[in-house]
């Protein structure tokens, strides 16, 4: 048996993942205000993996309100270095600060994954990795952005492993499906334990 999934994103890179492991999506973005959210959220304690979870069951449920009979996966990413979370970059100013920020240094990138049906959330994952950049003078940075682009401005790191942005890293740990965004075999496996893709 297989269930029609909905992603509550308009990421096509999600759902580019999601269709080559075999999963069928519709994709239904949200309508959830994230900075909204995470404005809520300030002072609570809730640390950067919290804070991803939560935008993820919000647009899980956003979108499982409107299509209550469907199964949802809203999904949602922080980059933390130590207790600041980073956004996406709005310029390539912001994305030159991002990058001077997290050099030399190991910040964590949290996926998180929620499915929901009926307005309820059946299940909830956040895998990490940690990711050790390397030194980069200044020039490189500059050098780099050039390079890449918008491209800096689609990521909230600045950089997409998958591509030139794989040259600016010493160390990682963790799966490639987390890094890019979501934790695929957390996700995978959920399904099957619902019966929604074959198992």
């Amino acid at each position: 048996m297989s269930e029609r999934l909905i992603l509550a994103s308009a990421s096509p890179f999600r759902r580019k993942i999601l269709d080559n492991a075999g999963v069928t999506v519709d994709s239904v973005p949200a309508s959830t205000d994230e900075r909204a959210v995470e404005a809520s959220l300030e002072g609570s304690g809730a640390t950067p993996d919290d804070v991803a979870l939560i935008l993820a069951e919000a647009k899980a449920l956003d979108v499982s309100a409107k299509r209550p009979e469907a199964l949802v996966l809203g999904c949602d990413q922080t980059l933390a270095l130590g207790d600041r979370i980073f956004h996406k970059p709005r310029s390539m100013e912001d994305a030159r600060r991002h990058l001077l920020a997290l050099s030399g240094k190991t910040h964590q990138l949290n996926s998180a994954a929620v499915l929901a049906r009926n307005g309820e959330t059946l299940w909830r994952h956040v895998g990490v990795a940690s990711l050790t950049m390397r030194v980069l003078e200044p020039a490189f940075i500059g050098r780099y952005l050039a390079a890449v682009g918008d491209e800096a401005l689609s990521s909230v790191g600045s950089y997409q492993v998958e591509g030139r942005g794989i040259q600016l890293f010493d160390q990682i740990e963790g799966d490639f499906f987390t890094i890019v965004g979501l934790p695929l075999l957390a996700v995978l496996a959920a399904l099957r334990e619902l019966g929604a893709v074959d198992g």
